[in-house]
């Protein structure tokens, strides 16, 4: 079955982990990635969410008790050793989630109408990676980079070797991997609208081989003595 492809698709990818990296190659050569019809990659409000990870400093107030308030490293699967209540599982869960477990615990048992909250001592930084032909390639902050231009803009633009048709972004939604695939020249004219990008999401810009090859033509073209024509050949 021939997909026709126009401004981007979509490549859904269950249980494995894709390159970072955009090439001028052929995609969804894998026996794992499929291509789908959606039009637009989902969005993914739960990256904003922020949720505790291993090895965390958290601070921890029960209202009315001081003895159980306090500063609680998690270890490295992401558990507290809480008075009264023993060892609670943080690893993956918003500060509101771990709050509702200890209180639901404390309840009845040990304090009759519980309040219990939970602050990280430190907040990391939401971010996301752009990549590939970039001129200042690295990880920058989502709340200056929340759409595909300003993610692009973030690192420097695209670098001389840039295919600008082939733009990819990668994310992860509920377990479920996608890529979508953006002309940013397309983008930038308003042809089509600037895709949202949300924390942890993956940006890559694809090289073009014929921007090179012309490049490397015209750096000896003063040493021919005859007339250089170069034809690039869409769809290469």
């Amino acid at each position: 079955m021939k997909i026709q492809l126009k401004s981007m698709f979509i490549l859904a990818v269950s249980g494995a982990m894709l390159s970072a990296c955009a090439t001028s190659g052929p995609l969804a050569l894998a026996s794992d990635v499929e291509l789908t019809t959606l039009n637009e990659l989902p969005a993914n409000p739960a990256a904003v969410s922020y949720q505790i990870r291993p090895l965390e400093s958290l601070e921890i107030a029960v209202f009315g008790s001081e003895t159980l308030s306090g500063t609680y490293l998690a270890d490295e699967q992401g558990r507290i050793n809480f008075p009264l209540i023993g060892a609670v599982e943080t690893d993956g869960l918003t500060p509101s989630g771990v709050e509702d477990v200890i209180e639901n615990r404390l309840r009845g048992q040990y304090i009759l109408q519980p309040q219990v909250t939970v602050r990280p001592t430190a907040l990391p930084e939401l971010t996301v990676s752009v990549g590939g032909q970039v001129k200042k390639p690295g990880t920058f902050l989502s709340s200056n980079s929340q759409t595909l231009l300003r993610a692009v803009y973030n690192a420097g633009g695209l670098s001389d070797y840039a295919k600008s048709e082939e733009v990819l972004v990668s994310r992860t939604v509920q377990g479920q991997k996608y890529i979508g695939v953006y002309n940013l020249t397309a983008i930038q004219r308003g042809n089509y609208a600037d895709p949202a990008i949300y924390p942890n999401d993956v940006i890559s810009v694809g090289d073009s081989p014929t921007k090179r090859f012309l490049q490397s033509v015209f750096a000896i073209v003063p040493l021919l003595s005859t007339t250089v024509i170069a034809i690039d050949r869409v769809g290469r």
